[in-house]
């Protein structure tokens, strides 16, 4: 790292956009990694799928670099950003689904469900960090089945700590949406991962099949050992 990087990457947002609004594209390259992850989760909970939304986060990016003279500070750059990507995603999106017309962020007629916990892992054990892993695989497929603007709503406000407003600046809708559409999604969440606790409760401490021949076998020895027969 040179020295001349290294008070880049401490710089704040303003700082850095005049670097790069006066060609500094190592200036830019900070802005990238501060907030790569933000805007693939955000280009995520749209089109739900990997490639795709990283794709959508390279043209967001190409778009806010040429457009970056532009920007006056009217919005948070973080902002400013995740609105670029949420509209270059729901490009995406159209361009996926031609053969019919997509309405993203309306309330759809039917809704699903899910919930957000992920219990921290005490150490790391192979045990746990599979658990750990599949738990997280199972949040994130329950996220991905939300209604679309739920899921997008779910992603910025819980996620990534976005304000009420923030999130409504980001994706051109009114602040009351933004916390009907959280709270709608939470309920969901918990709705769904309820269920599959419930199904999976009911393989809790299996008891059909060996460990009952085991337990039969082990008590009627006992028996026989108490009253052998005459």
């Amino acid at each position: 790292m040179t020295a001349r990087t290294k008070p880049l990457e401490s710089a704040d947002d303003a700082t850095l956009v005049f670097a790069v609004q006066q060609g500094d594209t190592a200036a830019f390259a900070v802005l990238m990694r501060r907030y790569n992850r933000r805007l693939y989760r955000t280009a995520r909970a749209i089109l739900k799928d990997d490639a795709a939304a990283e794709d959508a986060v390279q043209e967001g990016y190409i778009a806010a670099f040429h457009h970056l003279a532009e920007f006056r500070g009217d919005a948070q750059l973080s902002t400013w950003l995740t609105r670029i990507v949420v509209n270059q995603a729901l490009q995406a999106l159209r361009r996926s689904r031609r053969e019919q017309v997509v309405v993203l962020f309306d309330d759809p007629p039917e809704e699903r469900d899910e919930t957000n916990f992920v219990p921290e892992s005490l150490a790391p054990m192979p045990e746990k960090t599979m658990l750990r892993d599949e738990l997280r695989r199972l949040i994130e497929r329950k996220i991905d089945e939300l209604p679309d603007g739920y899921r997008t709503v779910f992603m910025l406000r819980e996620v990534e700590d976005l304000t009420v407003e923030e999130t409504a600046v980001a994706l051109g809708i009114p602040e009351p949406t933004v916390r009907s559409r959280l709270f709608r999604a939470k309920a969901r969440l918990r709705e769904a991962l309820a269920e599959e606790l419930d199904v999976a409760t009911q393989d809790v401490f299996g008891f059909d099949g060996e460990r009952c021949d085991r337990i039969v076998a082990h008590v009627l020895v006992r028996i026989g050992a108490m009253h052998p027969s005459g």
